[in-house]
């Protein structure tokens, strides 16, 4: 009985949670779920949102070819993206505060994954993707489809102002990509995982940006729900899936994923649903956290390795296995210093997570 140490068993898996979760938050990773950092060794499938994640997250407006400029329309487009908490309305907003004020938009309606549209004064307006005025029977006149092609051949991503039987305008907005994102997709790659960009923006967009961070496989105009889907139907091929993304439009996704993940400087939605953000939004801290992951369970398993042999060997020992053998009867002192031991040794190799290399 004294030598019997249940002690080590039960502090094999929480010492090394526990450790795990200080040295990713010193790193600047902070783990909500102790489940998603005992999962996270095991994903070979990554998703990544582009805004806010590949990208800084900052877009400005680099051009704007006006078909029809007045000040009224101005006025109308600053009113109809100021509704808009979507970053590129935001840089919208951004470009037009010197030179329009917002007039009172009638029947506002934020579409998912679209854009906006409201009435003023009487008639329609749409402010949003290339798919909106489609499907509100827009047609694209040949002017502005030419120079948003050669805008998105350059990263960029372009959303139209419109009316309901003509565009007024067309704007080209950039985002920078973060210099840690190419190297992130590196380490992700020699890790063995598949990366994947899913993006609402303009499918050349989607591939310019893909081109110049690394990743084969992308996809553009995705919605919300296709982002979710997406990841779901990874995951029924066996795939164990981590999603990262930033805005509204990636919690479903990021509730549907094995692993979620959270730009720090996200939306408080996808920091709230997420297993796991970075405050800096360092994509680096992405590989770092796997890494991590698989030092965790590592530490793990040799705890629970231990304290099982201590006690496979120590209680027959003490039992009196050797005495006829020998005569060797355990003295109780020692008996009870080793069940000390036993526990130290395993709050010790915990310990160790602390100075391991990420």
């Amino acid at each position: 009985l004294v030598i019997a140490c249940p002690c080590a068993l039960g502090l094999a898996t929480p010492t090394a949670i526990m450790v795990g979760v200080g040295r990713g938050a010193e790193q600047g990773i902070l783990i909500k779920d102790a489940e998603a950092l005992e999962v996270a060794h095991k994903v070979n499938a990554i998703v990544l949102d582009k805004t806010g994640t590949i990208t800084a997250g900052k877009p400005e407006v680099v051009d704007t070819l006006w078909l029809a400029d007045s000040q009224s329309h101005r006025n109308v487009l600053f009113g109809l993206e100021s509704a808009s908490e979507h970053p590129l309305a935001e840089a919208v907003v951004k470009s037009l505060r010197n030179t329009a004020g917002p007039v009172a938009i009638d029947r506002l309606e934020s579409i998912t994954g679209a854009g906006v549209q409201g009435v003023f004064e009487g008639k329609v307006y749409y402010a949003g993707t290339a798919k909106l005025l489609q499907e509100s029977g827009i047609a694209l006149p040949e002017a502005a489809t030419a120079w948003s092609d050669r805008q998105r051949a350059e990263a960029r991503t372009v959303i139209y102002f419109a009316t309901a039987n003509q565009v007024l305008a067309v704007i080209a907005i950039a985002d920078t990509i973060k210099p840690s994102s190419v190297a992130a997709v590196k380490r992700l790659k020699s890790l063995g995982i598949d990366v994947y960009l899913f993006t609402g923006d303009n499918q050349q967009t989607a591939a310019a940006v893909a081109r110049q961070v690394g990743i084969e496989h992308f996809k553009g105009e995705a919605l919300p729900q296709d982002k979710a889907a997406f990841v779901k139907e990874l995951q029924q091929k066996g795939k164990i899936v981590a999603m990262v993304g930033d805005g509204i439009n990636d919690s479903h996704a990021l509730a549907q994923a094995d692993v979620s993940i959270a730009m720090g400087k996200g939306s408080d939605i996808a920091m709230d649903v997420a297993k796991m953000t970075l405050i800096s939004s360092d994509l680096e801290r992405i590989p770092t956290a796997l890494r991590l992951s698989r030092l965790t369970v590592r530490t793990i398993r040799q705890n629970l390795f231990w304290a099982f042999i201590y006690n496979l060997i120590g209680i027959p020992i003490a039992a009196g296995l050797l005495y006829p053998i020998n005569g060797f009867l355990l003295n109780p002192m020692i008996a009870g210093a080793a069940m000390a031991l036993s526990s130290v040794s395993v709050v010790t190799n915990s310990l160790r997570l602390k100075w391991a290399k990420l």
